[in-house]
């Protein structure tokens, strides 16, 4: 099992063994954190070292409760903490000591005139901003509250000095730098201070890109739709890539720095790494699972929807959706919605070929199944409940961006409007509202043929809505006897309807609204077949 987390030393370092590679000793630290996972084993290596640890409040306690020595800040600079600890590291003492350039003979005279000494690491994590901007019930003065000031201070001072002082703001590097110091015997080379003054900038550039954001989006908007005067979200490179969607294109992934579902932090169990259209596939796919309560499965191809079904459970959800059109399965993604159990692992096992699946977990003996195929991955995904946690769907353009809010309406029962003169059953209806959702995430023009729970055919893609209906059709085949049609716009003329009903269709479900409407029903009632309207029409371009 690997997770797509960025690595650190991935990236080529300098000879460290060279004269070019900048050793520096590590004399003195600044240890505050607010995360402090692993800083008390960090900090017991600084001291394996010789290094002077000076810390602030929270992590100087968490030290000394170690039984790790370290000099306050306080202690330091003679000046506490102030305005409800507001202003603690902004001092001389300090931002002088992380700035000094220490071969600066100008430098040197100030530091020793003012009684300054240099650091050569400074460990520092920022308030969880991000935590108070995505809670809901967090009030603005409380998300002000969590702005830190000293933290991101210290690190792009760091940052900038990088010539002589290391800067560590996420844990996970704690690691890296132990190694270069028991390598180097307590020194840091140039280019782990390069890589990290690198990674020190991209955490507080995108830490302040959510809190401008944040506070934007909390101004009155001159947008009549609310849309913030600001969009700067905030993204941090997960890995690169074998290629793009062809092989001479280059790619990454890249994940929110939010914390946020995101497959740039899924588990991939087993198989080579995913290529990038693997990830295209999959988060069309995962999109679609998650909008579906009962067990649902998902086989997509391209990005678009080959196979869907509802089920009593996710094993018969999974076959359903496969045999929507077995021969387009082949090679595709597939996307369920329920933890996968052995039965379920039975039959994706029988399946011929298959990429990736993804679901929210594996079951040990069912992954000891799968895992049996060496070159499937299986994508273990945090959570299928992301629709609370969608934010804007954003596509680049030439020079901009393109941005709008989630597909999320919702159709109920009681929201259709029945429009022609015979009523669907209760159980067309049941096939509509799935046929409408699994219509949603296929590429418009887009037309689904659905029997029961379960999708019989797709058109998709295609540049007239007859055309689409006729593609969902020849899928199909017998099975579009008896089935029901999810249009995601309306029906320009009659011709697709009048197509479906030839092929067996026995009920419609669209948004309405075309000119033609009247024309449109009046070929459903002289074919005796039910039609509802949404007002929703639900383009995927």
């Amino acid at each position: 099992m690997h997770s797509m987390g960025a690595v650190l030393e991935k990236s080529e370092p300098m000879n460290s063994d060279s004269p070019a590679a900048g050793l520096v000793r590590i004399k003195r630290a600044i240890l505050s954190a607010y995360d402090k996972t692993d800083v008390v084993d960090f900090a017991r290596v600084l001291k394996k070292h010789g290094v002077e640890i000076i810390s602030t409040g929270g992590t100087l306690k968490a030290l000394r409760d170690a039984g790790i020595e370290a000099t306050s800040v306080e202690d330091l600079t003679g000046v506490g903490s102030m305005f409800d600890g507001r202003v603690k590291t902004l001092h001389p003492i300090m931002m002088g000591g992380i700035l000094a350039r220490p071969d600066n003979p100008g430098d040197r005279q100030q530091m020793q005139e003012h009684g300054i000494g240099s650091f050569e690491l400074v460990v520092v994590n920022l308030y969880p901003f991000s935590k108070a901007a995505n809670d809901p019930n967090a009030t603005l003065a409380e998300a002000i509250e969590l702005i830190d000031v000293g933290g991101p201070s210290m690190i792009r001072a760091a940052a900038k000095n990088h010539a002589t002082v290391a800067v560590v703001c996420d844990p996970v590097d704690y690691a890296t730098l132990t190694a270069e110091l028991d390598k180097h015997q307590g020194q840091c080379t140039a280019a782990t201070r390069s890589h990290l003054a690198a990674k020190a900038f991209a955490i507080t550039s995108a830490y302040d890109a959510k809190i401008a954001s944040h506070l934007s989006a909390n101004l009155e908007s001159d947008d009549p739709h609310g849309f913030p005067a600001l969009h700067i979200p905030g993204y941090s490179l997960v890995t690169s890539l074998r290629y793009g969607e062809n092989p001479h294109q280059k790619a990454a992934v890249f994940a929110c720095n939010d914390p946020m579902p995101s497959l740039g932090r899924a588990k991939i169990h087993g198989g080579k790494e995913l290529s990038y259209n693997n990830l295209n596939d999959l988060d069309a796919a995962w999109r679609m699972a998650a909008d579906f309560d009962k067990p649902f499965a998902a086989v997509f191809k391209h990005a678009s929807p080959c196979g869907a079904a509802v089920a009593g459970n996710i094993r018969d959800a999974y076959q359903a959706a496969h045999d929507t059109d077995p021969l387009s399965a082949y090679g595709g993604i597939v996307a369920l919605n329920r933890i996968v159990d052995l039965e379920c692992a039975k039959a994706l096992d029988a399946t011929t070929f298959l990429e990736c699946i993804l679901a929210p977990g594996f079951d040990a003996d069912a992954l000891e199944l799968l895992q049996q195929k060496k070159t499937r991955r299986y994508v273990e995904v945090p959570t299928m409940d992301v629709k609370s946690v969608l934010g804007f769907r954003v596509r680049d353009v030439i020079g901009g961006l393109l941005v709008q809010t989630e597909d999320t309406a919702e159709i109920t029962t009681d929201s259709l409007q029945v429009v022609t003169k015979k009523k669907p059953t209760e159980a067309e209806i049941t096939s509509l509202l799935y046929a409408r959702i699994m219509v949603k995430h296929a590429k418009s023009n887009a037309i689904v043929l659905v029997r029961g729970n379960a999708a019989v055919g797709f058109g998709a893609g295609q540049t007239s809505r007859v055309d689409a209906v006729h593609q969902a059709i020849t899928k199909a085949g017998d099975r579009a006897k008896g089935s029901v049609l999810a249009s995601d716009a309306f029906f320009p003329m009659a011709d697709g309807p009048e197509a479906a009903i030839t092929a067996g269709v026995t009920a419609i479900i669209q948004p309405g609204g075309s000119k033609r409407d009247p024309e449109v029903i009046a070929a459903c009632d002289a074919a005796g077949i039910a039609m509802v309207f949404t007002g929703i029409r639900n383009f995927r371009h």
